[in-house]
């Protein structure tokens, strides 16, 4: 991490976003006032759709987005085009490298993998687009059954609202545990904290990796 005494974290985003990919996330770490500033980051400073129809307007856009300590990347049908998107790929290409910890949500995982910089790292994803994702990374280590998954910077959750359980894990890791129960108790969010619990794993055919 940066020596700031304030975090710095941005969130992609990009059309047919999937909504708690990114708000749930958001209320967690949107709790460390003070801690953690939270940021949405997209291609222009401009309104973007999620996938549930609600609109969220951009606070920087590609081009003027300073120095992250932490990047969030989403999921939702939306990353199916935007894996064809050269210059967001590109974005986040450089920014996952300059970046000291990297986060993914559901298929966030599948389109950061295409970028190349999850080569070789263990990763996971949503469970029901897992072949989809998988396609995206063949040189990925692609773990099944997981609800998150922790390599190196890179921290990737299954699908939905496995980035909240994700999230409270590096809260927890970046700022103690403690911190990580006093949010997860203000959310009233009962935190699933074995990061190898994944009943949605078998349920999609996948394995016990």
């Amino acid at each position: 991490m940066s020596d700031r005494t304030k975090k710095l974290l941005g969130i992609v985003l990009f059309d047919d976003f999937e909504a708690l990919d990114v708000f749930g996330p958001v209320e967690l770490f949107g709790m460390l006032d003070g801690v953690v500033d939270v940021r949405m980051v997209a291609a222009e400073r401009e309104p973007v759709k999620c996938r549930q129809g609600p609109t969220v307007l951009a606070d920087f856009a590609f081009a003027d987005c300073p120095q992250l300590d932490l990047l969030l990347v989403p999921g939702g049908m939306g990353t199916r085009s935007a894996v064809d998107d050269p210059s967001l790929c590109a974005w986040l290409a450089q920014r996952a490298r300059r970046t000291d910890l990297v986060m993914t949500v559901c298929t966030g995982s599948g389109l950061l993998a295409r970028t190349g910089v999850l080569d070789g790292v263990r990763a996971t994803s949503n469970k029901r687009a897992f072949a989809w994702a998988r396609s995206q990374g063949p040189n990925v280590t692609w773990v099944e059954h997981a609800r998150w998954v922790r390599d190196g910077k890179f921290a990737t959750s299954a699908g939905v609202s496995a980035g909240m359980d994700m999230s409270l894990a590096v809260i927890a890791e970046l700022f103690g545990p403690d911190t990580a129960e006093r949010v997860a108790g203000a959310a009233e969010y009962e935190w699933h904290r074995n990061a190898d619990w994944d009943p949605f794993a078998a349920l999609n055919g996948l394995g016990t990796d």
